[in-house]
């Protein structure tokens, strides 16, 4: 048995790496810029405006994004073609970079498109300089538009057609004398992108090694000093060592969220989990005895019902009939875990707890009792149809004896099974229950995290349920070994 579980623990380390791979992945295809996410979502471009206010923007974007290691190549090694460099990363927009690469596929010629990529940039802080007044405002405005934009248009005839627009809003006022030098410095530049094409690079692949600088490996072993060192300021952890990175919403540490959290779903599914299988096995084992009976009809019958019973519409009714004094009784507090002070002793916070903690646990129990118990039946009627029950039987052993000695350990196996699926739920959180009862645990937060695109935080998640699952396979199987003495990993 210690053999086998060092085997699968030395599994669990490609398992592990693939894992993170894709949860990495994932969070690098979501949808929006993490570095305005982490912002606040504040727009750095725009209308014309102050310059000091303009750059100073840029400035945080590039801060931010360097604190979160964007500035970074992503993975250990990228495979491109001859016409993408190998510093394409360092645009850390990913707007941009993905207009630069769209620009690549085209032409081929990076050193033109870079060239155009930074006379863009010059119109932009031009336009900085402009001074707002009733002359250049509008016209202003229309160039910033223009030039802002021009950072991810691709299109040739999209791209002639901003130019030609900047050109016609420059020349309407010697305020932009500066800016419309830019302009036919930038037009020309365009103009030699597509003068020296060289569109052969684009199919030429090529590798590039980047070495353990990258993004990936600072998400998941940081770049602090792992023993000896002199820690520098905006280095990360890293996932190994439980540095999630900070929360986009609030700009708190993932796992100082987690921590407040993750009691509270820990409580909620261990106390339903417990109630589920205490009633369960025993309403399983007791039905397998009485097959085929009028009882036993009666209680698979409500079983299945409460089984069918969306957990939300429960939920629901037992808030506005145990909750309101209007339309029932005003039995329980409808939301919340209540309110505690200094002057209350341990068994006041005890029952102020446990009354706002009931109806949550019920629905999130109830709906277990029909599948667990149906489960334990089949395992017991199963195991009672074996030979060395009839033998037991045979010899005249009772039937409590029998059943509860002899095919109640062997019919444990379905149920093990499905305990192992219980880990990484006990970490995420049941999403509707504690945002019906504003129970503060992971199934809330992560929903909330959800919405509000805080992707440090439900990657997190996913990834530590990943994990879970992992540990709740093994546990599993030695539980196996176990329950039922006829398996065996020695082999």
């Amino acid at each position: 048995m210690f053999k086998y579980v060092l085997k699968r623990i030395f599994y669990f380390i490609p398992t592990l790496a693939i894992i993170a791979l894709v949860t990495f992945s994932l969070s690098k295809m979501a949808p929006g810029d993490p570095v305005k996410l982490a912002l606040g979502n504040k727009d750095n471009g725009g209308e014309a405006g102050q310059a000091a206010e303009k750059i100073a923007g840029e400035k945080a974007y590039n801060a931010m994004a360097e604190k979160m290691g964007l500035h970074l190549p992503t993975f250990y090694i990228s495979l491109s073609t001859a016409a993408e460099p190998d510093t394409l990363y360092k645009y850390t927009k990913r707007a941009e970079r993905e207009t630069l690469q769209r620009l690549i596929s085209q032409y081929g010629n990076w050193p033109q498109i870079e060239k155009y990529y930074a006379n863009i940039r010059k119109v932009q802080y031009a336009m900085y300089e402009v001074r707002q007044d009733s002359t250049t405002y509008q016209p202003g405005r229309e160039l910033n538009n223009q030039v802002n934009g021009l950072f991810q248009l691709y299109k040739d005839e999209e791209i002639l057609a901003s130019l030609a627009t900047m050109k016609d809003a420059a020349a309407l006022s010697p305020a932009f004398t500066d800016a419309a030098r830019a302009i036919k410095q930038l037009d020309e530049s365009y103009s030699a992108v597509k003068t020296n094409a060289t569109n052969a690079k684009n199919y030429i692949p090529v590798i590039h090694f980047f070495g353990i600088k990258n993004q990936f490996h600072r998400w998941l072993f940081g770049d602090k000093p792992w023993f000896f060192g002199e820690e520098k300021l905006g280095q990360s952890a890293g996932f190994l060592r439980a540095d999630f990175g900070f929360s986009y919403s609030d700009k708190r540490p993932v796992w100082s969220k987690m921590k407040d959290a993750l009691p509270w779903t820990l409580l909620l599914n261990f106390v339903s989990i417990f109630l589920a299988y205490i009633i369960a096995i025993p309403l399983g084992v007791w039905s397998a005895r009485q097959k085929g009976s009028l009882a036993d009809n009666i209680i698979t019958f409500i079983l299945f019902l409460l089984n069918s019973l969306p957990v939300f519409w429960i939920a629901t009714l037992l808030i506005t009939f145990l909750t309101t004094p209007e339309y029932g009784m005003n039995w329980f507090p409808n939301f919340g875990l209540g309110d505690i002070d200094s002057e209350m002793n341990a068994w006041d916070v005890f029952t102020e707890r446990a009354v706002h903690l009931i109806l949550p646990v019920l629905c999130l129990t109830y709906g277990s009792w029909a599948y667990l118990s149906r489960q334990m039946r089949g395992g017991v009627l199963s195991v009672l149809r074996q030979d060395y029950i009839r033998t037991a039987r045979a010899k005249g052993l009772p039937d409590n004896k029998v059943i509860w000695k002899h095919a109640f350990r062997n019919s444990l196996i379905p149920i093990i099974t499905i305990f192992a699926g219980i880990f990484p739920s006990a970490i995420a959180g049941a999403f509707i229950i504690e945002n019906i009862f504003a129970i503060p645990g992971m199934g809330k937060l992560s929903f909330e995290a959800l919405f509000a695109r805080d992707y440090p935080l439900v990657f997190t998640v996913m990834m530590l349920s990943a994990i879970l699952t992992l540990i709740g396979n093994l546990v599993a199987d030695i539980m196996y070994a176990v329950v039922d003495p006829r398996i065996s990993f020695s082999k």
